[in-house]
């Protein structure tokens, strides 16, 4: 167990330790234990098993570690799967961390293979400022809520993030800017492959939420949704933005290249005759003008230089420079 404690149903908790948790039983209708467990430790599944009303089938989703977002009903147990944002220190946001919830109306457990900020930032509203969550619904509202929280953060910075390589394209180089903007629609393709399914996991949840939910969850629930379809086309309008940015580095890369390819073009355009005219006087055999001539190599100098000129003229008539 990371952490374990009682909601007081007027938005705090108190904490409990393991062998309080493993012999507590509700006292009133509305009492919820919270129990926030690590389901690598050898023994979690044993006593998942012995405590919680589910088919093995269930069990197995629950300390799985192929957990792709869903939410399904057992019973009165409602198992919610769900993704977060990994902000943990050396990690990238785009590998998110799971979270499985099994909920039941006097009991919710939270487990989790990774460290997640999610279930301590619910954790310190319940304890500082005594606004936490009040029943198991509000428990596994605010969960979600703090989650989608997370991800509309990590994208709206990528947003920003976007917004700045625009404003300095024409500074940065454009291998920099190449290789961050493919991290960019590479992390759009990472959120959107959990966020596509985790949308359906609420959707599901709006059409069957169990009985111990209020309508004032299911209302959150709806405004969940709204937020994720606002994630998604954000997802949406920031893998085009990249990929609209990227083009243009393109292109401006494929124009610096003309560009260079056309001045070497005129370069090779004036030395061409200009080789062509002294190959021509160097070649060994009977007859060459000027060889006895004292000025006849000035009078060649002097002919380049004027064959130069005419290069230049023709190519600034034909527009080339």
């Amino acid at each position: 167990m990371v952490f374990g404690c009682v909601l007081d149903g007027a938005g705090g908790c108190r904490m409990l330790d393991w062998q309080e948790a493993q012999a507590w039983t509700p006292l009133h209708a509305t009492d919820v234990l919270w129990l926030h467990m690590d389901r690598t430790v050898p023994g979690v599944s044993e006593w998942l098993h012995a405590a919680l009303p589910a088919s093995d089938a269930t069990m197995d989703v629950l300390i799985s570690n192929e957990t792709r977002p869903r939410v399904f009903r057992e019973g009165d147990g409602l198992i919610n799967i769900l993704r977060g944002v990994n902000f943990n220190p050396g990690d990238v946001p785009e590998d998110m961390i799971a979270m499985q919830v099994w909920a039941e109306k006097n009991r919710v457990i939270t487990l989790r293979r990774r460290r997640l900020q999610t279930p301590r930032d619910v954790l310190a509203s319940l304890q500082d400022a005594g606004t936490g969550p009040r029943t198991a619904g509000d428990l596994v509202m605010a969960l979600t809520r703090e989650l989608i929280g997370k991800i509309t953060q990590a994208i709206v910075a990528m947003n920003d993030r976007i917004d700045e390589l625009e404003a300095d394209a024409a500074a940065a180089t454009p291998k920099t800017l190449v290789e961050e903007i493919g991290g960019i629609r590479r992390t759009c393709l990472a959120f959107k492959r959990y966020l596509s399914p985790q949308y359906d996991a609420l959707l599901q949840l709006q059409r069957d939420p169990p009985d111990w939910m209020s309508a004032s969850n299911r209302n959150m629930v709806r405004e969940m949704l709204d937020r994720l379809t606002r994630n998604l086309e954000d997802l949406d309008v920031s893998k085009e933005s990249a990929l609209v940015l990227q083009d243009d580095l393109n292109n401006r890369a494929a124009s610096e290249m003309n560009r260079t390819m056309f001045i070497f073009s005129i370069i090779a355009a004036i030395f061409l005759p200009l080789g062509f005219v002294t190959g021509l006087l160097g070649i060994n055999v009977g007859g060459m003008p000027g060889v006895d001539s004292s000025g006849a190599f000035w009078i060649t100098v002097a002919i380049l230089a004027v064959l130069v000129g005419l290069e230049f003229l023709l190519f600034k008539l034909m527009k080339w420079i």
